[in-house]
């Protein structure tokens, strides 16, 4: 799946918040190394740069365009294309870094011990993840590609939502941890703009769909998704659109 740095980070602050949230629950004092796993065109990348101006800091990722805008942002960084199911460290991290991305990676009962096994002793995994798939915004669209004229060209195509419950990380990785914090926010977000949610989407979520199909079938494909969304999320008066939008975070010392 190809992705567009631009739409991403078209809502910068809104993604960017959570992994400064998640970055000041991190609690290594001087770590060496630190991967930014997952890091997109940088954004969070940049702020692990910030915190540990001393550290030798890897940013991966499995996009060669957001690999390219984090060049351009944020220097002095040791940039890797990689696969995170595959994806394994030179050395071991004192802090793996992982802001909005575990959700596409299948399995994390095997994923997470693997990380954490990576980690250097009195390090920390530190990972966030939307967990709004029951919400409107991931319902509609998912109703829409099963039942529209695309449904074939989209069956192959599965959402991606490998996101279990807070009881089920701890489970996960109490036998590796010293330390687990784990809680959830939920965000009211404050979107400008016609059609904001649909473009939220549209930079994250909608993005295997709508390349699952081309010409006219994509366009009809967008616009229906464009038009429910907007009746879901009603653009207030001001201009304004609340989009309810609830995160899960983790911090697990070794």
């Amino acid at each position: 799946m190809a992705w567009d740095p631009g739409a991403y980070l078209s809502f910068g602050s809104e993604r960017t918040r959570p992994a400064l949230e998640l970055l000041d629950r991190v609690l290594v004092d001087k770590p060496s190394i630190v991967v930014d796993l997952g890091c997109g065109p940088g954004n969070s990348t940049a702020l692990l740069a910030a915190r540990w101006r001393d550290a030798w800091i890897e940013g991966v990722d499995s996009s060669p365009e957001m690999l390219s805008e984090a060049r351009l942002t944020v220097p002095g960084v040791q940039w890797t294309e990689a696969d995170i199911a595959q994806w394994r460290p030179r050395e071991s991290p004192h802090v793996i870094f992982s802001n909005a991305v575990l959700q596409w990676v299948a399995d994390h009962a095997d994923l997470l011990p693997r990380l954490m096994s990576y980690v250097a002793r009195g390090g920390a995994l530190a990972f966030q993840v939307p967990c709004n798939f029951g919400e409107p915004s991931h319902v509609i669209v998912r109703d829409i590609a099963r039942h529209g004229p695309w449904a074939g060209a989209l069956d192959a195509v599965r959402e991606k939502g490998d996101v279990l419950a807070a009881a089920d990380y701890y489970d996960i990785l109490e036998p590796q941890a010293s330390h687990l914090d784990i809680w959830e926010t939920t965000y009211l977000q404050v979107l400008d703009g016609e059609d904001a949610v649909f473009r939220w989407v549209s930079g994250t979520s909608l993005r295997p769909l709508l390349q699952a199909l081309d010409g006219t079938q994509r366009e009809a494909f967008r616009d229906e998704c464009k038009r429910r969304l907007a009746t879901a999320y009603r653009q207030r008066p001001s201009g304004r659109t609340l989009f309810p939008f609830r995160r899960l975070f983790v911090v697990a010392r070794r």
